[in-house]
């Protein structure tokens, strides 16, 4: 590309910005999870053999390659801090039984043993979450031969009062109450993330002075989704634009469904000014310009309260991203994933873990790897 394709991309991506900041302004509480997560470490788990990462308050970003455990990253530290969120004054046996049945409502392994790293003989995996301003950490292991057995050995000694999310790569707004009463009369094969988020879906939106704040920080991605507003009715979901009526979920582009999903959620008060929200791969069936707009969509989310963890293989959202949060008083954190292709077997080699504030300071960046290695083969036409 020529300087003035230069010059005129550049024209383009200022123009496109502009457009965003006037869905998204730049006015913001400096409201956050109560107890963000600050740290992971993981042994023996899946593909990670010894990994130690802090996270940031605002915007975690995960890339890597395929099978490198960006999805399994993101179900781990879901299904801590879900289970935390639920508890109840738990004891430590509470506690092993409730993440041993987390783990395999999530993970979906045949046996809880299958979660530890393939090696020879007997191993255990361990792990280990730390939230912001609690001295006691989450930390459980269990053995390679476990069918359900998990030992708790340390537990934050306060409630996590912010809402966990799992958003998958299929939009679930499509799916209603009928869904519900499937998962929990059926065997399925269906993640329990889905039936978690489609359970937090039914709730109805906040009231009063919560609904107000609700209703504020909701118009940037009304506006995106032409001034709608989501509401359930008979247990499925609609999208009601002024002018022209109610809409069925189902017959919404999935781009609209993946914002509307978000709508909801800040509405009913799940991710107003808190929360914790992990997605896996948002671009998923989206085009460049829907993207964009879910990756400002996250960015206003994070400086409103709520703690972001994403997993993408797209550059496209990653520079979006990375445009988009330039703020001294908002921090991203980039977390690189890479398997070591020395050995003979490349799908048991251990995962590398990097991580940099800046995009652009990771070491590796498969994504980026094979748009360079596309251009290249572009251009030598």
């Amino acid at each position: 590309m020529g300087r003035a394709g230069l010059e005129h991309a550049g024209r383009l991506a200022r123009q496109g910005s502009h457009h965003s900041h006037r869905f998204f302004p730049h006015t913001y509480t400096r409201a956050m999870a109560t107890h963000p997560i600050a740290q992971l470490t993981a042994s023996r788990f899946g593909p990670f053999d010894d990994v130690n990462i802090d996270l940031s308050r605002n915007l975690n970003v995960v890339v890597g390659d395929n099978a490198a455990g960006k999805s399994q990253l993101l179900k781990l530290l879901y299904s801590g801090t879900k289970v935390l969120h639920d508890a109840d004054q738990l004891t430590k046996r509470d506690l092993n039984t409730e993440i041993a049945a987390k783990l395999d409502g999530v993970f979906r392994p045949t046996q809880l043993g299958r979660l530890t790293r393939r090696a020879r003989g007997r191993t255990r995996a361990e792990v280990g979450i730390k939230y912001q301003g609690i001295s006691n950490p989450l930390v459980f292991s269990f053995a390679s031969t476990a069918k359900r057995e998990v030992a708790t050995e340390t537990y934050p000694a306060k409630d996590l009062p912010d809402s966990p999310v799992f958003l998958p790569t299929h939009e679930l707004l499509s799916l209603g109450s009928s869904f519900l009463a499937l998962y929990d009369s059926r065997e399925t094969n269906f993640e329990e993330t889905w039936r978690d988020t489609v359970q937090l879906l039914q709730i109805p939106a906040l009231r009063g002075p919560r609904g107000k704040d609700a209703n504020t920080l909701v118009k940037p991605f009304s506006a995106l989704l032409q001034g709608g507003t989501v509401f359930e009715e008979g247990g499925r979901f609609f999208l009601r634009q002024p002018g022209i009526g109610n809409l069925e979920a189902t017959l919404l582009a999935e781009g609209h469904r993946k914002l509307a999903m978000i709508v909801r959620l800040i509405s009913s008060g799940v991710l107003l000014n808190g929360g914790y929200l992990f997605w896996d791969e948002p671009e998923a069936n989206l085009n460049p310009a829907s993207q964009k707009a879910v990756a400002h969509a996250l960015i206003h989310l994070a400086k409103s309260g709520s703690q972001i963890f994403v997993a993408t293989h797209s550059m496209f959202i990653l520079r979006e991203l990375q445009m988009s949060s330039s703020d001294e008083n908002f921090s991203t954190r980039y977390i690189g994933l890479t398997r070591d292709q020395s050995g003979d077997d490349a799908s048991s080699a251990d995962v590398q873990v990097s991580t940099a504030n800046d995009l652009d300071d990771l070491d590796f960046i498969a994504a980026l790897e094979a748009e360079a290695e596309q251009s290249l083969r572009y251009l030598s036409r």
